[in-house]
């Protein structure tokens, strides 16, 4: 029966290796932390929300009768089984 020893020793090198490796990465991060600090970008302003318009509006119906064709044909469906609410301007 081999010996027990062996790949106690074995074992316990591997572990010591894996913590030295970890222990040189957490040293590299504190290093490169205190050289390069995290500075985090600046929130972008807010954007005005547009305003929806609703129909009847002074929007050009035209506008809003190719819009539908539009949406009803990229949605493979009739006209008349869609409904639209609101627009807003991008």
């Amino acid at each position: 029966m081999p010996s027990l020893i062996e790949p106690i020793q074995v074992s316990i090198l591997a572990m010591l290796v894996i913590f030295l490796v970890l222990g040189i990465l957490i040293g590299v991060i504190r290093i490169l932390v205190h050289f390069l600090p995290y500075t985090p970008q600046p929130a972008p302003p807010p954007r005005a929300s547009a305003p929806t318009v609703a129909w009847g509006s002074s929007q050009d119906e035209d506008h809003i009768a190719a819009i539908h064709a539009a949406l009803a044909y990229h949605m493979g469906r009739a006209p008349q089984d869609i409904q639209i609410q609101n627009i807003t301007s991008l």
